[in-house]
């Protein structure tokens, strides 16, 4: 799951992408998935792209929060939180600064 929202992120030409796995120090989901676009338009087609391929792929958002404003929306799918922020907010609300001691990983290590 986690997999395919990053390639749906990639594809929207996201900036930074970054997978935290939080697992061992909380419960509230397994990975968060942050990401920002440069503006309004591409914050939103992110959130569509993400929604669009996990939903083909049968996950369907718990909840989805932000996508009327697009400065930060969030996309819970339960065992994954997605957060794609546009530049501005992602710098002030610093979610890696934040969820510092999950384990930063790569794409290649989601596939394994």
């Amino acid at each position: 799951m986690a997999s395919i929202a990053v390639n749906a992120l990639e594809e929207k030409k996201a900036n930074d992408v970054k997978i935290i796995d939080i697992e061992k120090i909380s419960t509230l989901a397994d990975y968060f998935i942050i990401s920002s676009g440069s503006n309004r338009n591409q914050v939103q087609a992110m959130a569509d792209a993400v929604e669009e391929d996990l939903g083909k792929a049968g996950f369907a958002p718990k909840h989805i929060e932000g996508y009327a404003t697009a400065n930060w929306i969030l996309m819970d799918y339960g065992d994954i939180v997605i957060h794609i922020f546009d530049e501005e907010n992602r710098v002030f609300y610093d979610l890696e600064r934040i969820w510092r001691d999950g384990e930063s990983i790569i794409k290649s290590q989601l596939e394994e």
